[in-house]
């Protein structure tokens, strides 16, 4: 009876100091850790929702007035294998709005074959960059004919690592197409820095992607491991964690998901939801792209 007071009593510790220690370490992260201010950022990524799911603490955090950005959300596809695609584009539009997008038009969704929703089809890198290239730098080829410095639109391009999170073909098609971007910017222009800087989003093992806010100690270890602090206009690594509050926090992410993507919230999402830490926290690396 003893030793089950004694779990009991421990448990209960256990359920206030962790949350609290948590909602410490997201007040020092977004006040003292490097960010971004005042910059054209684009989130690339492949279907209505993976915003919500996989992005919400990234797009919380650059979404703050205080931070001078513009975020603007590029959609590849309207996620359209259900036939759901209108209500779909419908619902980014919609959670873009709930998770800090200054208006409807800051999000845009491509509808094309060459990017069909598939779980088994990868996309074609050097389409994925032509688009990007087309959006964000339309003057290209003159600039190299000129030897002028390459310039884009956007300052700051956003979308999953080679792992896709989830691994997730359309999802890794996007990191190669960005990389192909980024670097088609600076081809032929040794010692030209490029005008974009592309953060992708890191995966992590499956223990770790179910732990929720508790894998908050592996994140920040990661993340001081790999991240040079010298340099604050391009820090090499970003983390935004979210709090648990329902304003700006994991609640807005949680509704996000909830009320603007009302026809994917099938059952087991409500699990993502609940145990992913990529609702609780993002942790993002900085590219280094040479040209070709």
């Amino acid at each position: 009876m003893v030793i089950k007071m004694d779990w009991l009593m421990t448990l209960g510790v256990l359920v206030v100091v962790v949350p609290s220690l948590y909602l410490y370490t997201v007040g020092v992260v977004s006040s003292r850790f490097p960010t971004l201010r005042n910059k054209r950022i684009c989130l690339l990524i492949a279907h209505p929702d993976d915003e919500a799911m996989f992005f919400a603490p990234t797009v919380l955090a650059l979404t703050r007035p205080e931070t001078g950005n513009h975020v603007k959300i590029l959609c590849l596809s309207s996620g359209d294998a259900d036939g759901l695609g209108e209500t779909r584009k419908r619902e980014l539009a919609k959670s873009g709005l709930t998770l800090g997008l200054r208006k409807e038009d800051d999000v845009f969704v491509v509808e094309n074959p060459d990017f069909p929703d598939s779980m088994t089809t990868a996309w074609d890198p050097s389409k994925i960059s032509s688009l990007l290239c087309a959006a964000f730098a339309p003057h290209l080829a003159k600039s190299r004919d000129s030897g002028a410095a390459p310039t884009a639109s956007i300052d700051v391009l956003i979308t999953f690592d080679a792992g896709g999170v989830s691994h997730h073909p359309n999802h890794i098609s996007l990191y190669h197409g960005a990389k192909s971007f980024v670097a088609a910017l600076v081809a032929g222009k040794d010692g030209w820095a490029s005008p974009v800087d592309l953060y992708t989003l890191t995966t992590v093992p499956l223990a770790r992607k179910y732990a929720g806010f508790l894998d908050i100690v592996a994140t920040l270890a990661t993340w001081a491991l790999g991240t040079d602090m010298k340099d604050k206009k391009h820090p090499r690594g970003l983390v935004f964690l979210n709090g648990v509050g329902s304003s700006g926090g994991i609640g807005t992410a949680w509704k996000a998901m909830t009320t603007a993507h009302k026809s994917q919230m099938v059952w087991f999402r409500y699990g993502w939801i609940t145990l992913s830490r990529y609702m609780y926290m993002n942790d993002l690396k900085l590219s280094k792209i040479q040209g070709h």
